[in-house]
């Protein structure tokens, strides 16, 4: 089976971009009811200070279910600077920072309206800036259940106790991080932490 199917995340960890390097098409659940506190609208990085999430805040609509697809941002903070700031404190001297950074300075400018829509284009930046080759589609409707595609959806969680299963396909081997002299070695961040990190070598260790 080389078809899997994931929810969409914001900057990735690096078990789904490991996904994104073994399966060679990708579809992207849009159908979906809406999940807080999931990768969806957060990632993980590591700073001088340690851990820290940074979240794209949502705007609350009507109704408690929503489908991911029409997920809305709120920009009534500016929260693209606080991510922008954080994201360059934590990596400004790491050995890749300053060769791929600028690719992402848009995901920090431009006012996206749907979540699904700024996630698509992250992804597909670092898709692109990786080199993996994987063709990445989203469902027409809600998917129950497939025999087609191997189902990872809410495998890929940030809290255990909400992920339906583990994923024991997932083996984080240590690599440079920037701060390796204060903290051991912290697997599954975002990718952003691997790629500013490794650089070229990025798609090998996947």
């Amino acid at each position: 089976m080389n078809q899997v199917i994931l929810n969409t995340a914001y900057f990735p960890p690096v078990q789904f971009f490991g996904k994104l390097k073994k399966y060679r098409n990708v579809l992207i659940e849009q159908w979906e009811h809406y999940e807080k506190q999931s990768y969806r609208n957060r990632c993980i990085i590591m700073t001088a200070n340690g851990i820290m999430q940074l979240t794209v805040p949502i705007r609350k609509p009507d109704t408690d279910n929503f489908f991911t697809k029409d997920t809305e941002i709120d920009y009534s903070t500016n929260w693209q600077k606080i991510h922008f700031k954080a994201i360059e404190s934590a990596y400004k001297r790491s050995p890749f920072y300053d060769y791929y950074i600028e690719d992402f300075m848009p995901f920090f400018t431009d006012k996206e309206k749907y979540l699904l829509t700024l996630n698509d284009k992250i992804i597909k930046k670092l898709v692109e800036l990786i080199g993996l080759d994987v063709e990445i589609s989203y469902s027409k409707d809600f998917i129950k259940q497939s025999e087609d595609y191997l189902d990872l959806r809410n495998v890929i969680h940030p809290k255990k106790s909400r992920r339906i299963a583990e994923d024991n396909d997932s083996i984080y081997k240590p690599y440079y991080q920037t701060f390796n002299d204060r903290y051991t070695f912290v697997p599954n961040l975002s990718v952003l932490d691997l790629l500013f990190n490794m650089g070229p070598e990025t798609a090998d260790y996947l």
